[in-house]
């Protein structure tokens, strides 16, 4: 007797009468997400020198997969695989900023929104804020970060502690919302830096990495509590993994994100399914395939754009069909330094890396990829190579020419036309004048020195930054993204004079670099150059029309030179850019009070309190705004409000 999904479960739990039973009885899901989480660093992958008991207790619950590769070792894109099932060309989310998922794309959120689930998430990174696209189908998105696109370079930086994630997640858990549900915790403790919370620090003082994945089980722990106080854990579909791993000095990469080595590809994957019987799993699997899983096991249809395959059946001790043909990318040493992108086919424990020096791995035999075996398999890798370009042209969309089809994604393509990258043969890229890009393996000690100074920058060491990025221009004198650090470090000193120059030479690398153009502006306005500012914002909203700060300071350049309805009309583009916008509903309504057109100065000033009630020149003008229209005890209390501290 074949069965599936419901049936199976049904099954195994003696309820049979489960088969066909109303949505309102399905089972709901709990996913947990745990950001920068190694599987060699959890006690049930045998790691003794930590405490994991909530997420080893899940492990002996459930079904532990030993073998889980994430197919890119950064956050956003990572869990827009996780979520949609698909490899980054098909989503075109290769990167942690400047991409955003397609609102074609079937999220699981909105395959079981359509199946009458309540969907929530509660997030602990600006890193995978709404705005990137990731919260489609979820009726609860609990993002709230305070930050504009200028700061997506730093949006690492940007994190709530794990146990205020819990708390909101119990929150709304014990509002008792319409089952069944899908709850997504989403945990960023262990990502760099480490700092965990007493009494971990002190408990891992020597080695906070593991302080920080130890923090994030107690906090696993508490969700877990609920639920069993709550008769929901044994009745729930419940699944935790990592979206990545960390180099921690593997391969002389401290963090992730740079190379694809099983450091920061191997991640844990844990599901536990109600009456199912524990297993540990040891075939070769990838995140893409956690989504189609957990629609299989709620017998929901699969979507057609799903690229993954459904573990279904090795959750429920069974032998299961199709490739063990996982692939993996980084396009991030090509996207910010103009170095080689790095893709990866892994098959039966041989790992091929396709670089401009192609490397191949047994990883049965050698688990930190210390022997390159290139030299004498190349009839392996070069098989390998090829079954790696057959993946990459099946799960790319259709768009271009072939050649270019074998390259990438179209989004992606363009956006390598646009930084100046011309394709030589398929998967290789150089620069317009024909220069290969640098091999990574020969750039790794650079990609540290910049990061060292990005961090330094990033909190207030800005010499010392500079110190590092003067060195790391040795070796990459043309490096857009060392000049443009650099240029953030003089802006932040208030040096704007270097920090215009550094600006301009960072155009002159990339004339499209819309974040250089904007802090030009800025900078130039923090000069008094008006005229140059109004140019630099004009430059990028051609770049850029979604830059809704530069609409706000073309608005903010024309009231100071008493060009109020021009400022009125950039002011209005910005809130139509970004409708929450406060500052600038905030300027619309003064300047609609000095026109004396009063109703609409209170309809843009209440919205500006409403959007951010602690903004005290906005309850000061709506106090005028009242008191003009004779409201009196409205204006008296805008006024108490505009005089708190």
């Amino acid at each position: 007797m074949i069965l599936s999904g419901i049936a199976i479960l049904a099954w195994l739990a003696g309820r049979s009468a489960l088969r066909g039973e109303p949505d309102a009885e399905r089972p709901s899901v709990i996913f947990i997400t745990i950001d920068t989480l190694r599987a060699d660093h959890l006690g049930c992958y045998g790691y003794a020198n930590i405490q994991t008991p909530n997420i080893d207790a899940l492990a002996r619950a459930g079904a532990r997969f030993t073998h889980t590769y994430t197919p890119v070792p950064v956050t956003l894109p990572a869990h827009s695989a996780i979520f949609t099932g698909s490899f980054p060309m098909a989503t075109g989310m290769h990167d942690f900023s400047g991409n955003k998922l397609p609102a074609r794309a079937i999220t699981l959120a909105t395959a079981l929104r359509d199946k009458g689930y309540t969907t929530a998430a509660f997030i602990g990174s600006a890193v995978l804020d709404s705005r990137f696209g990731l919260n489609q189908g979820f009726d609860t998105y609990f993002d709230h970060f305070e930050f504009s696109r200028l700061d997506e370079a730093h949006l690492d930086e940007m994190e709530r502690r794990g146990d205020q994630v819990v708390d909101e997640a119990l929150n709304w858990l014990k509002l008792g919302p319409r089952r069944p549900f899908l709850l997504w915790v989403h945990l960023y403790d262990p990502h760099d830096p480490y700092k965990p919370p007493e009494p971990y620090a002190s408990r891992y003082r020597s080695h906070p990495y593991d302080g920080e994945i130890a923090f994030a089980d107690a906090q696993v722990g508490r969700l877990f509590a609920f639920l069993k106080e709550n008769n929901l854990y044994d009745r729930s579909v419940i699944a935790l993994t990592g979206d990545h791993g960390e180099g921690l000095g593997e391969h002389g990469e401290r963090t992730h994100g740079f190379f694809i080595y099983d450091s920061t590809l191997h991640v844990p994957l844990l599901m536990k399914l109600p009456g199912a019987v524990p297993q540990v799993v040891d075939d070769e699997v990838s995140l893409v395939d956690v989504m189609p899983t957990v629609l299989q096991a709620l017998s929901i249809p699969i979507p057609v754009t799903v690229q993954g395959r459904s573990l279904l059946a090795l959750v429920l001790g069974r032998p299961a069909g199709g490739s063990s043909n996982l692939y993996a990318e980084s396009y991030l040493p090509l996207l910010h330094f103009r170095w080689s992108q790095l893709r990866s086919l892994r098959s039966r424990g041989m790992k091929y890396i396709d670089a401009p020096r192609p490397e191949i791995y047994d990883t049965r035999t050698d688990p930190k990829e210390l022997k390159n075996l290139y030299s004498t398999r190349q009839s392996l890798a070069h098989e390998m190579h090829d079954r790696l370009f057959t993946q990459v042209r099946r799960f790319t969309p259709s768009g271009g020419g072939q050649a270019e089809k074998e390259l990438t994604d179209p989004a992606l393509l363009e956006r390598l036309r646009s930084l100046g990258y011309v394709a030589v043969s398929a998967g290789t890229f150089a620069e317009v004048g024909g220069k290969p890009l640098p091999d990574p393996k020969d750039r790794i000690q650079v990609y540290e020195l910049v990061s060292q100074a990005m961090a330094d920058g990033q909190h207030g060491r800005y010499q010392e930054s500079l110190a590092k990025l003067r060195e790391a221009e040795k070796t990459e004198p043309d490096s857009l993204s060392i000049r443009y650090l650099m240029a953030l470090d003089y802006h932040r000193m208030k040096d704007f004079p270097r920090a215009i120059e550094h600006f301009r030479s960072t155009l002159q690398l990339d004339p499209k670099f819309s974040l250089a153009a904007y802090y030009l502006g800025v900078a130039q306005l923090e000069t008094g150059d008006l005229s140059g500012a109004q140019t630099s914002f004009l430059n990028v909203l051609e770049l850029d029309p979604t830059n809704f700060s530069a609409a706000y300071n073309l608005g903010a350049i024309c009231t100071r030179q008493k060009r109020v309805e021009e400022a009125i009309q950039w002011f209005q583009r910005s809130v139509n850019i970004l409708p929450d916008y406060a500052d600038a509903h905030e300027a619309l309504g003064e300047l609609y009070l000095y026109l004396h057109r009063t109703d609409d100065a209170v309809r843009e000033l209440e919205r500006a309190v409403a959007i951010a009630p602690e903004m005290h020149k906005a309850h000061f003008h709506l106090g005028r705004a009242y008191q003009a229209l004779g409201r009196t005890a409205d204006a008296e209390r805008e006024s108490k409000f505009a005089q708190k501290p």
